[in-house]
């Protein structure tokens, strides 16, 4: 899997064979240079999620529900999911947390949407943990990261992320679950990986965590080329004859 936020990079990423779009609230992050994922609405979701929805043809698109969304009352979380599926037409929601959410995962489910989990770092709980470290490093945390991956497999989840987590407890955690883990930072014993897109393309520069391959560097290709529009424009060498009506 890979995020997306919007029509143009959708259509590349699905066109190259991935299985899985992500619309992370990372698009807060990453669109609208948030510090956090907290700000992101449900509003700005669907629309990132409509944009990447018209572009794929073939992957399964997930769009996060955004902080504030499920967290108040099992009531608010089936009605903004059924609005986020209706009005981006999405495939899927991934929802963080475990037990403290699992009523509001059923009824959601029962309203007949698929939902994947999500567990480990969860980045809507930052100001409760007040730092992106590795979570479950210690015993008891790491027990209730393997109970609450259960609890939201038997509940219906087809799928479960795992951020950041020890690739021992990921390994450990995919065994004893019957659903797929999809993981980052989490090792290479799960069924799947994903990364957010800017950050694989080397789009981004700043951001430079140990579980982050950069397959390009477009950050520089994109440099270059912007600079090469510059010079040409200043030296009026751009646009040229054929380049004219």
């Amino acid at each position: 899997m890979l995020t997306s936020y919007d029509y143009t990079m959708a259509g590349i990423v699905d066109a190259a064979g991935i299985d899985g779009i992500l619309v992370g609230d990372s698009a807060s992050n990453v669109m609208a240079g948030n510090e956090t994922t907290l700000p992101i609405t449900i509003d700005q979701m669907i629309y990132h999620a409509r944009s990447v929805v018209r572009a794929t043809k073939r992957a399964l698109v997930v769009c996060d529900m955004p902080f504030g969304s499920y967290q108040s009352d099992c009531c608010d979380g089936v009605k903004n999911a059924i609005k986020i599926m209706k009005e981006s037409g999405c495939d899927a929601l991934k929802i963080e947390g475990g037990t403290e959410i699992l009523d509001t995962v059923k009824r959601i489910l029962d309203a007949g949407i698929p939902v994947m989990g999500h567990l480990g770092l969860t980045p809507q709980s930052i100001n409760k943990f007040g730092t992106y470290a590795v979570r479950a490093k210690e015993e008891h945390e790491a027990q209730k990261l393997l109970s609450d991956a259960k609890a939201l497999a038997e509940a219906g989840c087809f799928a479960i992320t795992l951020e950041k987590v020890p690739a021992k407890l990921a390994s450990m955690v995919t065994r004893e679950i019957s659903v797929p883990t999809i993981g980052i930072g989490a090792g290479c014993g799960t069924d799947g990986q994903i990364l957010v897109v800017a950050d694989m393309l080397g789009m981004t520069k700043g951001f430079n965590p140990r579980f982050l391959r950069r397959y390009a560097d477009l950050n520089s290709v994109m440099t270059d080329a912007i600079g090469n529009y510059i010079r040409d424009v200043k030296d009026s060498v751009f646009p040229n004859e054929t380049e004219s009506y």
